[in-house]
């Protein structure tokens, strides 16, 4: 064979054998990755967790990109990026809403602490001449 005739055959051969090595369209884990995001984006994630909620969008953009260029692995890849980074931003947000909850009880409590041993000592001041009389005596 001549020359000419091999160098586009080999290079058919390549062309099908990348298109053979592509694996299915991805589109469970498009979705997936989909939902994660949108719903990293609806909870408080940007607020807490922006850097990861940021690399969820850029990897879910480029799954979009190479889904739609027919890269199908590196699409899942980019799909399975995306869903790990908007799961990593969600748990992000959910820990520092829990922090700051527990944070705001803790700050109660101590108030509340504060208000029961100032009322104690004030109890303790009084008189017994300005203490209330007890009238009744305990139900037996």
């Amino acid at each position: 064979m001549s020359v000419r005739i091999l160098i586009p055959l080999a290079a058919l051969a390549g062309l099908l054998a990348g298109c053979a090595a592509e694996g299915p369209p991805p589109h469970e884990q498009m979705t997936q990755a989909r939902t994660l995001v949108e719903q990293a984006d609806k909870s408080n994630a940007q607020r807490y967790a922006a850097a990861d909620v940021q690399r969820a969008h850029d990897a879910l953009n480029s799954a979009e990109r190479n889904f739609g260029e027919r890269k199908y692995n590196a699409a899942r890849s980019d799909a399975e990026s995306a869903a790990v980074d908007a799961d990593v931003a969600t748990a992000r947000a959910a820990a520092a809403e829990a922090q700051h909850a527990a944070t705001e009880v803790a700050r109660g409590t101590s108030t509340l602490k504060s208000e029961g041993q100032r009322d104690a000592a004030a109890q303790a001041n009084q008189t017994p001449a300005t203490a209330p009389a007890a009238t009744e005596s305990p139900p037996q």
